[in-house]
């Protein structure tokens, strides 16, 4: 294993029940308060009202800001640190899913910045502060409840970036399965995929002995294997959701990247697809990751064979690793697309007329003209994922 320090500082609240928690928390903080949300299905919901009674409860001034879109915007994240300047915010929280939590995370760390948050996202600029922010999760997959990552849109220039800082970490997150009981079933397939691509983002690496994370990420990817033809037929089943929910959390809060280097290639080439595109990011990421697999096999193919053994139970008795791993490959595939996910770019009407384009700013995400750890991806390479994937 690589050398690590692990701090993860968030307060997680699992379970039925828990928002009732909401009042205390937010105490501890401030009582002048940003609510910010999506589009609204909180209000339909019933959340909303529930949200609302709490922050009075808690004695918290309640400024609001709504719509915020599935690929958060910059322009969203400079409108909500006008707000919090405004209004003197001292605390912020998020309603609904990691767009929101992302769109927030950026607002916090906006509200204390003179400049244009595309100079952080950029790396141009650090955050030095921010504001702090607690989440009620609506919808399981980015989790970013947990962790100080955060993703944002510039629609202007049809860029989209990850950025992350320790002081982005949310105070406290509120997990009750029952609030993504009204989650459709389209966003609930991109989601656990975009958990399962979490996944495989800190699993498909070249460390030798990482035993007890590999453990770790295998049983989260059966768990959702098991799970999700069940849930998309059954709603609003508690435990099948509660499962999920933990399942994206433990994800991405760091666990599975103790003393590995992730590789998160196929995150960025997604994004470079959805900042031109605005495709849902799990949709994307299920097109894209089965093709990123096939052309990075020959780099670790002891992995892939376990992987293929190990998660989708292949048979690997008397045959050929490379067999063995693309089997695994076509399950995943196969898997995905038997939950309603989406299979090719034509399925959004994408042609290969912006290959080149797309690749250009998926690689000028990474490092030195390349993306990625396991594969230091090239254009070119990138490009040929894309043809893949048409």
């Amino acid at each position: 294993m690589n050398p690590f320090v692990y701090h993860n500082p968030t307060r997680l609240i699992f379970g039925k029940g828990q928002l009732k928690q909401l009042p205390q928390e937010v105490r501890k903080y401030g009582t002048n308060v940003l609510l910010v949300y999506g589009g609204g299905s909180i209000k339909r919901s019933g959340l909303y009202d529930k949200v609302t009674a709490l922050l009075k409860e808690a004695g918290a001034t309640v400024h609001e800001m709504g719509g915020v879109e599935p690929n958060p915007r910059l322009t969203t994240v400079h409108e909500g640190a006008r707000l919090c300047r405004e209004h003197n915010i001292d605390f912020l929280l998020a309603v609904g899913g990691g767009s929101t939590i992302d769109a927030v995370k950026a607002i916090a760390a906006s509200a204390k910045y003179d400049g244009s948050f595309w100079d952080i996202v950029t790396r141009q600029a650090a955050v030095e502060e921010a504001l702090p922010f607690g989440t009620v999760l609506t919808l399981a997959a980015t989790g970013s409840e947990m962790n100080s990552g955060s993703v944002i849109t510039n629609w202007e220039t049809n860029e989209k970036r990850g950025w992350g800082s320790p002081h982005v970490f949310p105070r406290f997150s509120i997990l009750d399965p029952e609030n993504t009981y009204t989650v459709p079933k389209d966003q609930t397939v991109y989601g656990m995929v975009d958990i399962m691509s979490h996944v495989f983002e800190q699993y498909f690496h070249q460390e030798q002995n990482s035993p007890v994370q590999d453990g770790f990420a295998e049983s989260i990817l059966r768990a959702m294997i098991d799970t999700a033809p069940k849930l998309i037929n059954d709603l609003q089943n508690y435990e099948l959701r509660e499962t999920v929910l933990y399942s994206g959390t433990m994800a991405l809060n760091g666990t599975l990247a103790m003393g590995v280097t992730g590789d998160w290639a196929t995150h960025g080439i997604e994004h470079a697809v959805s900042a031109i595109y605005d495709i849902p990011h799990g949709g994307g990421l299920a097109i894209l990751f089965p093709n990123w697999m096939k052309h990075t096999l020959e780099e670790n193919l002891p992995r892939y064979r376990n992987f293929a053994v190990r998660v989708f139970g292949i048979q690997a008795e008397g045959r050929d690793d490379r067999e063995v791993a693309l089997e695994g490959i076509e399950a995943l595939r196969a898997f995905w697309t038997s939950i309603g996910a989406p299979s090719r770019l034509a399925d959004y009407d994408i042609d290969g007329s912006r290959i080149e384009e797309m690749a250009e700013k998926a690689i000028d995400q990474g490092v030195s003209g390349t993306l990625g750890q396991l594969k230091k991806l090239t254009k070119e390479d990138v490009m040929e994922i894309y043809r893949m994937s048409l």
